[in-house]
């Protein structure tokens, strides 16, 4: 190997100990995500309880396959205008409570419209409508009724799936890492992420739909992972923590930091194509599934990532340490810091009046070290300086 490239793997390597996963890796660098864990709680519970409010007072924009409705397919070219075309075309017969038209389009030859439930005598308005609309004959434009029984279906095969994941992901954290307080903290990491995603369908009232509820279903598994990311380098960092010198929560926290760059170059790996996704469906399409999906698995991955660092290692770390075991490590840490605070090394103390004779004698030290060198280095070449000879009676006298 020459020496130019020798020096090439050697700036590589300085460079790579020199990155922030290195330095964050090797303690050189560490943020106090565990013991800040109140500022987290706080800001979570803000959001958490936005999310409440928005569900009690505006609640979830339900989709027509939750709460029932009428389709109507239209055969028509697509353009650029036609969902808001077909949606001013309904709202302009002015039916009574009709808060919102759902229209979305499916490839480039069909428009659907969604509304509510309605009556004979409405739904003959709304197909000469859109009929007139697209230029066609009412007998063209289709139309099919959704009952809110098949939303109620829906939603209770979600949460029966809700309980069963939620249930399977428990036991298979309890098995792996043989910790239930970890499938505890796991646990209430994804129960975090859901509500904080509902709260966001609530606030910003993006519709509700089945995809929307996929979506969430989705973000679960990726909430779980990023846990178990987290807690595998924790049970690596606190075995036999009971020998090391550091607490539970300082093992944990020295964890967070190690995985805290793979965690974030995982969620914006993730979230990329996320992002892409719920621009289409909000600013190309309009509506639609993937406005939907989008949102959900956006907001999801992210609440994941947050919940995993801040939430769930948090609480992991207050539930080990509120153990009889972690109590006495902390406490016998804590007598073995004050020990050594209170060990004061022997030195002469020097008061200001002593301090100008001090001075002066380690400056006559130093001159006659100074004296002693330069007599050695001066003596001529080949002659050796003999020492001094005491007879012994002279040494026997004081």
């Amino acid at each position: 190997m020459s020496a130019t490239e020798t020096t090439t793997l050697g700036e590589a390597a300085d460079a790579k100990r020199g990155s922030l996963a290195h330095r964050l890796y090797t303690g050189q660098l560490s943020y106090d995500f565990v013991p800040k864990w109140r500022r987290w709680f706080v800001i979570s519970g803000v959001l958490l309880a936005i999310s409440v409010i928005a569900l009690a007072t505006r609640g979830l924009n339900l989709s027509i396959d939750f709460r029932g409705g009428t389709q109507f397919v239209v055969p028509t070219a697509v353009t650029a205008t036609s969902i808001d075309d077909y949606r001013r075309t309904v709202q302009a017969l002015n039916l009574p409570d009709m808060p919102e038209v759902h229209v979305s389009t499916v490839g480039t030859g069909q428009v659907d419209v969604q509304v509510r439930s309605l009556n004979a005598e409405e739904l003959g308005k709304v197909r000469s409508a859109l009929a007139e609309k697209a230029q066609l004959q009412p007998a063209q434009v289709t139309n099919s009724l959704i009952g809110a029984s098949w939303g109620q279906q829906i939603t209770q095969a979600g949460v029966v799936a809700l309980l069963v994941f939620l249930a399977l992901v428990s036991l298979m954290i309890w098995v792996y890492f043989r910790d239930w307080k970890m499938s505890v903290a796991a646990i209430t990491g994804l129960l975090h992420d859901l509500l904080l995603t509902i709260g966001v369908f609530a606030v910003l009232q993006f519709a509700f739909s089945p995809a929307s509820l996929i979506g969430m279903l989705t973000i679960l598994g990726y909430s779980l992972y990023d846990n178990v990311v987290v807690f595998d380098k924790v049970r690596e960092n606190v075995k036999d923590i009971t020998k090391q010198n550091r607490t539970y929560s300082q093992a944990a926290n020295t964890a967070v930091n190690q995985v805290l760059v793979r965690s974030l170059n995982t969620t914006i790996i993730g979230v990329l194509p996320v992002a892409a996704i719920l621009f289409a469906g909000t600013f190309i399409l309009g509506t639609g599934p993937l406005k939907d999906l989008g949102l959900a698995l956006f907001v999801g991955m992210i609440a994941g990532a947050y919940s995993s660092v801040f939430i769930a290692t948090p609480i992991l770390c207050l539930m080990r340490e509120a153990e009889p075991a972690m109590k006495e490590h902390v406490a016998r840490l804590a007598r073995r810091a004050s020990r050594k605070a209170s060990v004061v090394p022997n030195a002469p103390i020097v008061t200001p009046a002593a301090a100008p004779a001090a001075v002066a004698r380690l400056a006559a030290i130093q001159a006659e070290s100074l004296a002693s060198v330069e007599a050695a280095f001066t003596q001529p070449a080949g002659e050796r300086v003999q020492p001094s000879r005491v007879s012994r009676a002279n040494r026997k006298k004081p």
